[in-house]
This record gives C-alpha cells, sequence and structure tokens, in this order.
C-alpha cells in the first residue's frame, strides 16, 4: 500500500525511506529535493557565515565576540570577567557559553597561537602547542581587547563599514570590520566548510605593511622581495626554497616543511626542542619518539619528558652515550612530526563569494577594501563638517543683526511660532532657525561672534579639502600608505620563524643506520612461522621444534641485511627486512609472520623470497595450467612499501610458486599423476605482476596443475620422458622406476 500523505504541512526530518512529516507518517519525496531544501541550505551557511573568513581577516565567530568587547568599552578599560563576555556575546552569536569561550581562548595572548592577539588575557588559557593543557573555565580567567585592536575598530563609528540587525533585530553589528592592515595575512586562519576549506598562514606585520606599501606605488612589486616568507607565533624553522613560495604567492595553494629547533646540553647530554611545526603538539611528537624507540628504530634515546613551563615551550630528550645529536635530530626530522609540512589554501570570501587568490590579488582586494573604508569616513566627516556650517551660516546670518532677532523673538506671541519668524525674518531654513533659537544669552557677545565667524573658515577650509580626497583615489592612498607606516612602527615586532634553505639543509637518508650484518641461517615452515638462527646457535641445537603436522618449506643461509617477501593466499606481498626478525633458537615455533606483518584477517603466507638486490625470476603456477614469468624487481619499490596488492594473478587459483635466479627446468605435476618438465626459457617474461601467465600443462576436465619444481639432476631415471620442446602440453605419467625412485624417496 502506497505511503498516505499528511494532510498537515509540518516540519519535515530526512529518513533514509522518506520524509517523517509532524504527524509521524512518512511521504516520499526525491533525494534531489531533500538536498536542495534541507542540505544546501545548510552547506551555504556554513560557508558563508562559519568557516571562512572575510577580507577583514575574520570569521563571523570572531567579529560578534571582538566588537561585542568593544562594545563592552574593553579596548581601553580593565579586565572584565571571561564569562561576562562570553554572556554578553550570545546577544550577537546565537552559540552555547563554551564554543564562544573555545573562540575567545584561541585569540588570546595566552593562548600564543596568534603573532598579534587580539585579546589580552589573564589566567590558564592553555598552550596551542599542547593538545592537553586544557584552558581555565570562563569563571577564572579575564580578558580585554589588545591594544591592537585599535586598528580594528578605527573610525568604525563613521560609518566604514556597514551594520545589519543581529539575529533577533534587537542591535546592529558590522559586517566586516574596517582594519588599517591586512589582518588577513597577519595572524593565521583556518577553517573546514562544505566541499571547500581555508587554511591561511601568518606573515610578519612589518613585511605586510611594506609588502602592501609597495603594491599600492607598484601593482608589478615582485612580493617575495619585501615578504621572503611566513612567519609563526611558534617560531621554528621553516625550510626555504624560492619556487615553492612563489607557487604559493602566485596561486594561494601549496605547501612547505617546517622544522623544529634545539639545542644541545653537552653536559647532561640531552637535547632540549623549544620550538616545533605550528601544526603538530608537543604530545603528539613525544608518543611518536616513544613508540620508535619502543619498537627499535631509535636505539639513541634513553628518555624523553615534557619540561614545558612558564618559560614556554620544552621537549627533553636524552641520549645514550656517544650518540650524535645532530645525526639524531636528522632521524627524528625524518621518523616524528619534528619536521611537518603546512598546507596553504588561501580561500578568502570577498563579497560574500568564497574565492582562492593568491598573495598579491588578497592584498588588491584588501586595498579595495580599505580605499573604500577611508572614502566612506571621509564622506561621513565631510557631511558632518557641512552640517555644522550650515548651522554656523545661519547662525552668522542671526549675529549680523543681534537686535533684530531679538526683537522678532520678543514680539512673537506663542513659542511655536518663534522659530517661522526667524526664518522669514532672516531667510534661513528651520534646521538653522532651532540651532539658533537654542543659542544661550550668554553667548550674545563678540568674542563668541568672532570665534564663529572664524570656525566657519576653518569648515570652509577642512570640506575643500575633504572634497579633494573623495574625489581622488591617489590621495585616498596616500592616506592608506601612511596609516600602514605607523601601523608597521607601532606593532612591527622580529621574525619569530628563522629560514634555512632547502639546497642547504642535511636529510637522515644521509644517516641512516646501517644494519648489523652477520650470518644466519632461516626457516619458514608451510603453517607460516618463520625462525632466524646464528649459525652457532643452530650448531649447539638439537631438532627444530615445529606444530604438529607443520613441517619447513624454505630454508637457506643468508646474512642480516637481506630482505623478505612473503607471499600470501590473498594474492598480496608483504616486504620486510630480516634485521626486524629477532634472533631466536630451533626449540621455539618462530615468529608467527600473519601475526608479525599484520596481515588481514584469515589470510595466510605461502611463500617466502630472499633477497638482497632484486635480482631473479618469480614463477607462479596456477591450477588451470599457466605458469606466468614475473621479474623478482616488479616488487621492488623506491618507497619503504610494507605491502604490495596485486602480487599476482587471482583470475585461477594459485597452485605453487617457484623463485630462480636463471632460466632452469622446471618440473610440473597434475593430479591426475601427469608430469611436464619444460624450460622456463619457454615462458615470456612480463612486467605486470597480476599477468594470467602462459598455458604450460594441457589439461583435461577435473584436472588441475598441482606442484611446480625445480629439476635437478637425477630425479627421473630418464628425463626426456617428461621433457618437452613445444608449450603447452600434457606430459606423462611416471614410469616405474620413477615410481619406485619417488617411493624410495617418500
Amino acid at each position: 500500500m502506497p505511503p498516505r500523505k499528511s494532510n498537515k504541512p509540518k516540519t519535515s526530518v530526512p529518513t533514509m525511506k522518506g520524509i517523517i512529516d509532524g504527524a509521524g507518517e512518512v511521504v516520499q519525496q526525491k533525494i534531489a529535493t531533500t538536498i536542495e531544501e534541507n542540505y544546501m541550505p545548510y552547506a551555504m551557511s556554513v560557508i558563508l557565515s562559519r568557516a571562512i573568513p572575510e577580507i577583514d581577516g575574520f570569521k563571523p565567530s570572531h567579529r560578534k565576540l571582538l566588537y561585542t568587547m568593544y562594545k563592552m568599552g574593553l579596548l581601553s578599560g580593565s579586565r572584565t570577567k571571561s564569562a561576562n563576555i562570553v554572556g554578553q556575546t550570545m546577544r550577537l552569536n546565537p552559540h552555547g557559553d563554551s564554543a564562544i569561550y573555545d573562540t575567545m581562548v584561541r585569540l588570546s595572548r595566552g593562548y600564543e597561537a596568534l603573532l598579534h592577539p587580539y585579546v589580552d588575557s589573564k589566567g590558564n588559557f592553555g598552550k596551542f602547542y599542547s593538545r592537553d593543557m586544557a584552558w581555565a573555565a570562563s569563571r577564572y580567567t579575564e580578558a580585554k581587547l589588545d591594544v591592537i585592536c585599535n586598528e580594528l575598530f578605527r573610525d568604525i563609528d563613521k560609518d566604514t563599514v556597514d551594520f545589519v540587525d543581529n539575529y533577533d533585530n534587537t542591535m546592529k553589528e558590522p559586517t566586516l570590520l574596517p582594519a588599517t592592515y591586512p589582518s588577513v595575512l597577519v595572524n593565521a586562519n583556518t577553517g573546514i566548510a562544505v566541499g571547500m576549506a581555508s587554511s591561511i598562514c601568518s606573515f610578519n606585520l612589518k613585511e605586510i605593511c611594506d609588502t602592501t606599501i609597495a603594491l599600492i606605488k607598484d601593482s608589478k612589486h615582485n612580493i617575495s622581495e619585501t615578504l621572503p616568507a611566513p612567519d609563526f607565533s611558534g617560531g621554528g624553522q621553516i625550510v626555504y626554497d624560492k619556487k615553492t613560495f612563489d607557487d604559493i604567492y602566485e596561486t594561494g595553494k601549496g605547501s612547505f616543511k617546517m622544522r623544529s629547533r634545539y639545542s644541545y646540553d653537552k653536559t647532561a647530554n640531552c637535547i632540549d626542542i623549544t620550538d616545533i611545526p605550528q601544526s603538530t603538539t608537543g604530545e603528539a611528537i613525544i608518543e611518536k619518539i616513544i613508540d620508535l624507540v619502543k619498537t627499535g628504530k631509535l636505539k639513541e634515546i634513553s628518555d624523553v619528558r615534557d619540561e614545558t613551563g612558564l618559560d614556554g615551550l620544552k621537549l627533553t630528550i636524552d641520549l645514550k652515550r656517544g650518540t650524535d645529536p645532530d645525526k639524531l635530530m636528522l632521524k627524528l626530522y625524518k621518523m616524528t612530526p619534528l619536521e611537518d609540512s603546512y598546507s596553504c589554501n588561501f580561500n578568502i570570501l570577498v563579497g560574500g563569494v568564497p574565492k582562492v587568490m593568491g598573495i598579491r590579488e588578497i592584498l588588491q582586494e584588501w586595498i579595495a577594501f580599505r580605499t573604500e573604508c577611508v572614502r566612506r569616513r571621509t564622506v561621513f566627516e565631510l557631511n558632518k563638517k557641512k552640517d555644522k556650517l550650515h548651522l554656523l551660516k545661519g547662525l552668522q546670518a542671526i549675529l549680523t543683526d543681534i537686535d533684530k532677532a531679538i526683537k522678532i523673538i520678543r514680539e512673537t506671541q506663542e513659542e511655536n511660532e518663534v522659530i517661522p519668524n526667524l526664518m522669514i525674518g532672516f531667510g534661513i531654513d528651520e534646521i538653522q532657525a532651532e540651532y539658533v533659537a537654542e543659542i544661550k544669552l550668554r553667548h550674545l557677545n563678540r568674542e563668541y561672534i568672532l570665534k564663529r565667524t572664524e570656525e566657519i573658515q576653518a569648515l570652509e577650509k577642512d570640506i575643500a579639502e575633504l572634497e579633494s580626497i573623495v574625489a581622488d583615489n591617489r590621495k585616498i592612498r596616500k592616506i592608506i600608505i601612511k596609516e600602514l607606516t605607523e601601523v608597521g612602527k607601532k606593532y612591527g615586532q622580529p621574525r619569530k620563524s628563522m629560514l634555512i634553505y632547502a639546497d642547504e639543509i642535511k636529510y637522515a637518508e644521509d644517516t641512516e643506520e646501517e644494519i648489523p650484518d652477520y650470518p644466519v641461517n632461516i626457516f619458514f615452515t608451510r603453517e607460516g612461522y618463520f625462525k632466524k638462527i646464528t649459525p652457532q646457535s643452530l650448531r649447539m641445537s638439537g631438532e627444530q621444534k615445529l606444530k604438529e603436522g607443520d613441517s619447513i618449506r624454505f630454508s637457506a643461509e643468508t646474512t642480516n641485511s637481506a630482505e623478505l617477501l612473503f607471499f600470501t593466499d590473498k594474492a598480496q606481498v608483504y616486504k620486510a627486512k630480516l634485521n626486524d626478525f629477532k634472533e631466536t633458537k630451533a626449540s621455539v615455533f618462530g615468529d608467527y609472520v600473519p601475526a608479525k606483518l599484520s596481515m588481514d584477517d584469515d589470510e595466510r603466507a605461502l611463500f617466502v623470497v630472499l633477497t638482497k638486490d632484486y635480482k631473479g625470476t618469480m614463477l607462479f603456477a596456477f591450477e588451470n595450467g599457466k605458469v606466468a614469468k614475473i621479474p623478482l624487481s616488479a616488487y621492488e619499490t623506491k618507497t619503504n612499501r610494507k605491502k604490495l596488492t596485486g602480487a599476482y594473478s587471482d583470475k585461477s587459483p594459485l597452485a605453487d610458486i617457484v623463485c630462480i635466479e636463471n632460466d632452469c627446468e622446471i618440473v610440473v605435476t597434475s593430479n591426475s599423476g601427469r608430469v611436464l618438465l619444460f624450460h622456463t626459457g619457454m615462458l615470456t617474461e612480463k612486467s605486470s605482476r597480476t599477468t594470467i601467465g602462459v598455458n604450460v600443462l594441457t589439461l583435461k576436465k577435473n584436472q588441475r596443475l598441482v606442484k611446480a619444481e625445480i629439476y635437478v639432476d637425477g630425479r627421473f631415471t630418464r628425463p626426456d620422458r617428461y621433457r618437452t620442446k613445444n608449450i603447452p602440453a600434457m606430459g606423462m605419467t611416471l614410469s616405474a622406476s620413477d615410481k619406485a625412485e619417488q617411493l624410495s624417496l617418500l
């Protein structure tokens, strides 16, 4: 029965089957309609009103918080409880107190995430470089606006930006803040919206101001001359590559590497990490180092601890005797987040539209925005002065004949006729007449008259200057340059992040630890157990201990520097270094390979290949009679990958695996007892690991290939009986003598 439609149009809740209306009835609706009516408005809200910053450098949550603090008088007053600020912000930002307080924490001086914090904080505000250091509750901390916020709110009351109603239409809030410097690039800002994200790194304030000034003067200015690289509050080292940063500056996208800064304490034989990349935390670094020590990949470290205190971040690494601290740090840079990448995605809302821009375009958009702010401020001041001049012109007309004005007022019978009579008597408008009528009697003296007359002249001069500014963009840009120069001098500070040039730094590849090389014997069983035994231990041992029903499939003599490839029944190969396996004895089962290498559930190791140079050839014999010939080099990778999928074809069940150094003769056997001896030179080698192979053994119905092995001289009395010059071939059944020989071997 089709679902009955509800007659009551109520709010709907999306489900897997349809829409549940307010009456609890399911109403079918197309998914495209549901997305358009429910999901798209949400997505647009996240993009425009939550996650992406605008050209003033702020997201709505930041702007609402700072404007609330400004209206509370916290720009110049004393600090107040954070809880008070959070409560007041709710009038503009309809969120819970926790979300608003989290926003304030991240803007605070105490949190240390911003180069130029906007909130002057007192109390425990946590630290950006610590994941576990929680900030105190809002009732315990205090805050006010930092002094640099003077530049954010300068002239905000002079119509520099638009104001809109808040969510309940009880008060107004600015759509943007009229910042006098490009704050969008001075403090780091990240956000994840729906289908897009933004990640803006921070730059040095003085360098940004100088770059903006240079662009105003010359739109073709080479940005890298005045803005070499980003700058972060946490310091650290930026791996500088000019091409990388030129691409980021041009496209607004890309990534660069950052390194931690450290010092070596010779007395205590320890390394002190004082600066870390902006994208990680001290806890993450320590956890990674501990994990590497436990797995034996870092043997030079005896202890690592967090000694962060009032002096700032400090991670201490105690070294074992004889360890070279510089070589160890190169290894740590490679293996831990002490070196990390910072991804840039300069996605900014411009006119309500998200746009990914390079540095030049961002600064040009900011210059256009700031030009409009200065023009609006100038127009506002111009109108104020014109209004005042208009009043003074009316006053001037009255002051030319004060006696006449007094006479008009005295002879007027009713109060409401005073204004019309003054308008008629002196030819002034109502606004001027109101202003004149309110003048106190004590001001009707010569001094007052002279001062007002002089003020008219000054106003006329100011109005002419303001009108010339409004009409000339060059004058507006001179004002912007002057303001940027002042901001750079007043708030500028030296770079915190050092630059190290990419072509001069060392990498851990140059200092990789040498694997100790010594003779070993290896054993691999059919059940998947693996043993590495030294020759001395093997000589002193008795029989190999195996599980009941298990047997040794592969054994060899090699050295500890060899590599192992374990092929499994899921057409996968797991790569490992022999050094990763601990030495053991014959009297133990050994390492269970699926568990050791974290194989998939129910996955079994079938075969192991031993190699040092990836020379040789793999033969995969399938039950359908085909054999694939693949060079061992096909499994060699430039990166240290542990697992390769598609190790061989899965089109037919695998019967056997053989590894050969050079072409030789191979014996294949079917379940019917037929045997075929052929030379591997007949097979075409394929570079693709998933090749289905060449048909070797011709099979009848219900027959299958079951075994493949290297032919050993003397195995057959008459090998030519089974040898073939052409493939595929059916093979021959074993002769009586070969059967007897096989039985004697068993």
